[in-house]
């Protein structure tokens, strides 16, 4: 059996100490720390390290190679059996397609597929990310209508079954698409990714979830429930028709209050639910003031915030701590989950999702994060100015594919 040593050569060290029944942790791209940063050198790592793998499975290449030339043809028939059950696992394992296509109201979608082993690892707080492959994308007056990546979080998953839902805003062409996937369809699910949300113990939790940032609280608001926190729920829309999946906000909140811009007011089904017409902030404000009856939790008792919406939600909930809230709350965490343009999401390696942080003592430009790599981050060091800018950046594009679809497919979103 093949022993681990230390390698001499940080640049060829791609096994850990851990090895366990003759099996090694192998590391590549972005996750060997010698290569990681940029695209070239994480191939890099491949180039040069399925040389290490390789030596691994000398003793066994040399075999399958002499059953082959002494043409062994039980031994030879053995292996491609073994191949074969390899290959069906993966394809059983990593293979996804579409179960439902649910439309929760007119501009959200629910894609629910089956993907056993990303279903399996999945961690409150985590992202996909989804793709349609062009070889089977619906075509449309000749034109293949491609997705292109999309950072997708976990609603809910169901690993015994393998299946994960994921809900986006149709907002851009990408995401309208989701809505025209077809069931059965096969599709690229990549993931889980990201860094699970840390999950306290026993504390007094504020969640803030604004519009489709909802869906992303609802595994996160669960395993706070599952670790004894005491959670206080704030749900708000820009309209009150743009509500879904209200059981999965009440069934791991202790107290829900909903609120919404305009549209229709949002009827709690619960005795100790309130509903108030206003944003998030002024929501909050009435509830601190007794407004909304009794409170579950106080602001003064929140040991943390976790704020999940638009850049201009969470850039409230950050300042308002400090002005308007300043005098009930007392030392708390708070975070947010920043919603940075990510392109490849494979953790550091194409910089699109760079977040840029300031320290919020001096004012002064800190290291910035990688967004895909932990999106999680400190509301007081996110520079919200700088993500506002960099949300707009594709604007003008993300337009032009708005109405190119919308010419494709006849009609006007």
């Amino acid at each position: 059996m093949k022993k681990l040593v230390p390698a001499l050569d940080t640049s060829q060290a791609f096994f850990t100490s851990y090895e366990k029944d003759g099996k090694f942790i192998s590391f590549y791209g972005d996750n060997h720390p010698y290569y990681a940063g940029s695209v070239v050198k994480a191939m890099a790592s491949a180039k040069n390290g399925y040389k290490k793998v390789a030596e691994l499975f000398a003793d066994d290449i040399e075999q399958t190679e002499r059953n082959i030339t002494e043409h062994n043809v039980d031994a030879i028939k053995q292996r491609e059996q073994e191949l074969e059950e390899f290959f069906d696992m993966l394809h059983e394992n990593f293979t996804a397609h579409v179960v439902q296509v649910n439309k929760l109201t007119p501009t959200i979608v629910e894609v629910v597929v089956r993907a056993p082993y990303p279903a399996k690892k999945f961690q409150p707080g985590e992202f996909y990310r989804i793709q349609n492959y062009e070889s089977s994308a619906e075509v449309v007056k000749g034109q293949p209508l491609v997705m292109e990546g999309l950072a997708m979080t976990g609603a809910w998953t169901d690993p015994e079954n393998g299946l994960l839902s994921m809900i986006t805003l149709e907002i851009g062409a990408s995401s309208r698409l989701m809505s025209r996937l077809q069931v059965g369809q096969k599709i690229v699910v990549m993931g889980p990714t990201g860094t699970p949300t840390h999950i306290p113990e026993n504390e007094n939790v504020m969640l803030c979830g604004g519009g489709l940032g909802n869906a992303v609280l609802f595994s996160i608001s669960k395993a706070l429930k599952q670790s004894g926190c005491k959670v206080i729920y704030f749900a708000g829309y820009k309209d009150g028709s743009d509500v879904y999946k209200m059981d999965d906000i009440e069934c791991n909140a202790d107290q829900v209050i909903w609120c919404s811009d305009t549209g229709n007011e949002i009827a709690p089904r619960r005795e100790q639910d309130k509903y108030y017409r206003g944003n998030i902030i002024q929501t909050m404000l009435a509830y601190q003031e007794g407004k909304l009856g009794d409170k579950s939790v106080t602001f003064e008792d929140v040991d943390r915030i976790i704020a999940i919406g638009s850049d201009g939600m969470m850039r409230a909930v950050k300042d308002s701590r400090h002005t308007i809230f300043k005098q009930y709350l007392k030392q708390h965490i708070a975070i947010g989950s920043i919603n940075s343009p990510m392109q490849c999401m494979m953790k550091e390696i194409c910089a699109q999702c760079l977040q840029k942080h300031i320290d919020p003592e001096t004012g002064k430009e800190t290291t910035p994060v990688f967004s895909c790599f932990n999106q999680d981050q400190e509301l007081d060091r996110v520079d919200f100015a700088n993500l506002k800018d960099r949300l707009r950046v594709n604007s003008v594009l993300e337009k032009l594919g708005n109405t190119w679809l919308s010419y494709i497919v006849g009609y006007e979103h």
